[in-house]
């Protein structure tokens, strides 16, 4: 295994994966930036925050629970103790799947933060049974895109205004298994199923970051990039729900006897940090990654810019955002971060 030119202080649970997958190797320091990782206290997102802090960052860990984030913010501390570099951690309460929580953690940020640097949006469900977000989406389309979407379009002026900046968002090989519906983005006209609905909003998050780039292009912003990537399969609390969506040990078989092909999670972290901070893809935008490179999207459906457009303006029109223009840096207007 090629090690990260971070090292970690303390020992960590590795995995037969973690020996031939791709490890960032960029070195890059990151003093005076600040990022922002969506769902930092456990799996991929704790052991971004970790590699981040140890680079010098100012880390915005948002997470839903902030006693776990707390529990987390500590045990990185801990295993970077002997750092030669750390930057500083800071917690605050996010909620994906709740449009509410996305404004006030929105407007806290434009009001603290004067530059965001990386927004890597990371944290997500799987498999979860079927149910609706407070907003009525179903929890995988509310959570993993329209939470995203409406973060990422709220702190995009800022973005902006701190260039050269980076929109990394954790999408997943399992786009290639359903389409995306526009007709039915709440998966009810086909039957519900976890996996499909996990899939279908994988597919958007691909789809959504490339249209995020086309919309760059088109206003002539050529110093924020869009990233989606294909973490791996990797051991995270985000299988705790196949129990009750699959069959009752479908959790101990994903974690037990997958374990050949499963990642830890300071593995899977990897492609994260590489489309964060390393100075290879800083001029790349709008593409696909997965083991710290640039990778072909097998689904056409992902590769349809036409669709990612056609998702972009649904997306406006299910948030409520006809009228706001968040490529100028001048013109958010509070409204857009009432919360209601």
């Amino acid at each position: 295994m090629d090690e990260s030119p971070l090292r970690l202080t303390q020992s960590y649970s590795s995995s037969t994966m973690d020996y031939i997958s791709g490890w960032c190797k960029s070195k890059r320091l990151l003093e005076g930036h600040t990022i922002i990782v969506t769902g930092a206290n456990s799996g991929i997102g704790k052991y971004t925050a970790l590699d981040l802090f140890q680079r010098g960052a100012t880390v915005i860990m948002a997470c839903r629970n902030t006693t776990k984030a707390e529990e987390a913010k500590i045990e990185i501390e801990n295993m970077a103790v002997n750092a030669k570099v750390r930057g500083k951690l800071i917690i605050e309460k996010l909620d994906l799947s709740s449009l509410k929580s996305v404004r006030g953690f929105c407007l806290r940020m434009l009001e603290s933060e004067t530059r965001i640097d990386v927004l890597i949006n990371n944290a997500g469900v799987m498999w979860c049974p079927n149910g609706r977000t407070e907003d009525g989406f179903e929890t995988h389309i509310g959570t993993n895109h329209f939470g995203h979407a409406l973060l990422t379009l709220l702190l995009l002026p800022r973005l902006i205004k701190s260039t050269p900046a980076r929109v990394v968002t954790v999408a997943s090989m399992a786009n290639i298994v359903y389409s995306l519906d526009l007709d039915d983005i709440n998966v009810e006209k086909t039957g519900y199923g976890g996996f499909k609905a996990y899939s279908k909003s994988k597919c958007a998050n691909i789809l959504f970051s490339r249209a995020l780039h086309l919309k760059l292009q088109e206003h002539g912003i050529n110093g924020v990039t869009t990233y989606s990537l294909h973490p791996g399969i990797v051991g995270t609390e985000l299988g705790r729900h196949l129990d009750s969506s699959i069959i009752s040990g479908a959790t101990w078989v994903f974690n037990n006897v997958l374990k050949l092909m499963i990642k830890s999670s300071r593995c899977g972290a990897q492609t994260n940090i590489y489309c964060a901070v390393d100075e290879g893809c800083a001029n790349e935008s709008g593409h696909y990654y997965s083991e710290c490179s640039k990778s072909i999207v097998l689904s056409k459906q992902c590769k349809n810019d036409d669709y990612a457009l056609k998702l972009w303006d649904l997306t406006i029109e299910k948030l409520k955002l006809q009228g706001y223009d968040p490529f100028n840096t001048m013109s958010l207007d509070r409204k857009y971060l009432q919360v209601e």
